[in-house]
């Protein structure tokens, strides 16, 4: 059974000012879209990132979550896609919307609608919401959160053993506190395996700046530059832009991609680049979505600050084309210590 952590009240005020961003995020768009049985069942609400459903990362994983609950629960579900000129009255205007047109519950995917939940969430209070990525003090909301760190730590290890330049690189999509999550258990992970390893790290945008999430280009160009440099293992964090990083990866010879929140050897729209993904760090989105729809569909909605750790399976490491095989054993050893506590795994750079 999945053990939920809870945090205390002064960590959810910490969170939510944080506003850490998520690692997704892709194209521009302002699509909407419904699907299910009408009226019938539970209703489910998706405010999607950037890039919604489609973005082969971390929007397709809430999808799958709530696609799963629809069918479970012979629900119906309506999409509505942010777009990266939102305003914070765009993003309480769409889960407003939502709420009122009785969907329940109403879920924002992503770090940047954790202001506006809080304001809308007090108009609707009998409608349950859930924020994906950061966290809202309400009384009606639930904080789906994740251990980043501990997968990416995975994915150093990986990085470090499989690198033969010594030489490996971290691309983020934007410098917010959620990414660098990723890049501190990333480095970590890689200077605890082999300290003589050179890790080289970039950021795509910074601050307000959210286009680093959506840019194959400039994840193409950065990783890029790293192989340029000798990296030969590039890891990427940065929802759609990792596309590009994916791409210039594979046309380097002997070079290895580290793909992020899906299993992206098995993403249709990468099939062409799978030989070269060494592995994924997957951020189980769709067991957060799914857990809420859940509760909600029995009556005892989950609220408060829920951490899905690597111990429940929340992060993972995937294996998908075997390339992990002959270091699978180290891999292993690494987990069980961070899952004993043995190894902490640092949360900033």
């Amino acid at each position: 059974m999945r053990r939920v952590a809870k945090l205390s009240a002064a960590c959810i005020a910490t969170a939510a000012l944080a506003l850490s961003a998520t690692a997704c995020g892709s194209t521009s768009s302002d699509n909407e879209g419904s699907s299910g049985s009408g009226d019938k069942g539970t209703k489910i609400g998706l405010a999607f990132d950037v890039g919604g459903r489609g973005d082969q990362s971390f929007n397709d994983s809430a999808a799958r979550g709530a696609d799963k609950a629809k069918d479970e629960f012979n629900g119906s579900i309506k999409e509505l896609t942010a777009k990266t000129s939102d305003t914070e009255a765009d993003r309480e205007q769409r889960l407003s919307d939502l709420a009122q047109a009785g969907y329940n519950p109403v879920i924002g995917v992503g770090f940047s609608y954790a202001r506006s939940m809080s304001k809308v969430a007090v108009k609707f209070p009998k409608t349950t919401f859930g924020i994906v990525d950061s966290a809202v003090d309400a009384k009606n909301v639930d904080s789906i959160t994740f251990t980043e760190e501990q997968g990416s730590y995975l994915a150093g290890v990986a990085a470090a053993l499989k690198t033969k330049k010594g030489n490996v690189g971290f691309v983020g999509g934007v410098d917010t506190p959620l990414i660098k999550k990723f890049e501190a258990g990333f480095v970590q992970g890689v200077l605890d395996t082999n300290p003589k390893v050179k890790v080289e790290k970039q950021y795509l945008s910074h601050g307000t700046d959210l286009s680093g999430f959506s840019s194959p280009d400039k994840g193409k160009e950065a990783a890029q530059g790293m192989l340029d440099q000798g990296a030969d293992v590039i890891y990427t964090a940065a929802g759609s832009s990792g596309n590009g990083a994916i791409e210039a990866v594979h046309g380097a010879k002997g070079a290895w991609a580290i793909g992020v929140d899906s299993d992206q050897y098995n993403v249709p729209g990468l099939a062409a680049f799978k030989s070269s993904i060494l592995t994924s760090v997957i951020k189980n989105v769709d067991l957060g979505v799914y857990d809420l729809v859940k509760s909600v569909k029995e009556g005892k909605p989950l609220t408060g600050v829920h951490a899905y750790s690597l111990k429940e399976d929340g992060v993972s490491l995937s294996t998908s084309g075997g390339f992990t095989k002959d270091i699978q054993p180290k891999l292993d050893a690494a987990k069980k210590k961070i899952v004993d506590g043995s190894i902490k795994v640092k949360t900033t750079p």
